[in-house]
């Protein structure tokens, strides 16, 4: 290509930590169409929004912190709080409202808490995008305590409304967030490109980054800013939208049909993801191992949490083309909830009444 013909010493040199002037620019005026002033010097390039969340968790953490997390959470969370050895505080979270404020406020008075990692848009697994209100308002409770927010904004491009959600980082003006997205999400699986506006972060996460061994491609991120430049993005954004948001209506209306009705599918106007609710006798864990000997992959509720919660739950990935291999394995799914329901006692009772 044009762009590896292009990149000489000099360029690859450009492209180290913090990452590609041209590219850190570019971001920067997507925050300022959304009437955001972040500076491209706060943005970090890294490979993946992975690697921008686990980088701003070691730059605000030490080993033995209290971090909060949503109960449940995308699982990544609590590997990367393992890994680092530290405390996950799982503060409760709704497939509705999102995170419980009252819930999150007692946790901050009686722990000293360092950091809070959350999704307010399009939240995985639950699927929510937190009202503009309740962002402010978390951001308030999180100033007044003083604790850093390491916001994982990873599906922000994939709203299905006519107006980009603001994340919780637009309300804060203590410089207390950091903010991390990528474009893996909405461009191409394997396309590790991410960052992070990291505030008064920024050097800390550079030095972290270059001791680190994930290097971010420099031919991709030229590549990028070539086609950030042309209106070919939002126009690819626009397309995608409109696309997921008919893929997961497709999906359920799917389960709507076939599915029990004891089974309760949560739905959100964001994101690809439906959360699923079995009758709470059941075990999504057991659905899980049954559905995989079908080819048929769910991610059971207890991937998200640290706690016993949530094992009557599943994910359902709603990003696929819809054609009739879904449906007959929708079908299958269907059957197998049937199945043990049948031998579930509790299930036996209430049909009995």
């Amino acid at each position: 290509s044009s762009v590896s013909r292009s990149a000489n010493a000099m360029s690859v040199i450009e492209n180290l930590p913090p990452g590609n002037e041209a590219l850190r620019n570019a971001i920067a005026r997507r925050y300022a169409m959304q009437g955001m002033n972040v500076s491209p010097d706060e943005i970090v390039i890294t490979a993946g929004a992975l690697e921008a969340l686990n980088l701003s968790l070691q730059a605000v953490t030490e080993p033995g912190d209290w971090v909060i997390v949503e109960n449940p959470c995308f699982y990544g969370a609590l590997q990367a709080l393992e890994r680092l050895r530290l405390k996950a505080l799982s503060v409760a979270t709704d497939a509705a409202q999102g995170i419980d404020l009252a819930a999150l406020e007692k946790a901050l008075q009686e722990y000293p808490v360092k950091a809070c990692w959350l999704m307010s848009n399009a939240q995985n697994p639950l699927g929510f995008t937190l009202s503009a209100q309740k962002k402010q308002q978390l951001m308030a409770l999180l100033s007044r305590y003083n604790v850093v927010l390491i916001e994982d904004d990873v599906y922000s491009e994939l709203y299905y409304g006519r107006e980009k959600p603001l994340p919780v980082k637009a309300w804060d003006d203590q410089g207390l967030t950091l903010h991390c997205s990528s474009f893996s999400k909405c461009l191409v699986a394997g396309f590790r490109i991410g960052w992070v506006a990291a505030g008064r972060h920024a050097q800390r996460i550079q030095q972290l980054q270059l001791m680190s061994t994930v290097s971010t491609s420099s031919p991709m991120q030229m590549a990028l800013v070539d086609y950030l430049a042309t209106r070919r993005y939002d126009t690819h954004l626009r397309r995608l939208r409109r696309l997921l948001a008919e893929r997961k209506q497709a999906a359920w209306q799917s389960l709507r049909r076939h599915f029990p009705q004891a089974v309760k599918i949560h739905r959100s106007e964001s994101g690809y993801f439906l959360w699923v609710e079995l009758p709470a006798s059941l075990d999504a864990g057991r659905l899980h191992e049954r559905a995989l000997a079908h080819q048929i992959s769910i991610a059971p509720g207890k991937m998200f949490t640290t706690s016993a919660l949530w094992h009557n739950y599943f994910r359902f990935n709603a990003s696929w083309a819809w054609g009739e291999r879904e449906e007959q394995a929708v079908k299958t799914l269907a059957q197998l909830i049937r199945e043990a329901m049948a031998t579930s006692p509790q299930c036996e009772i209430k049909r009995a009444k």
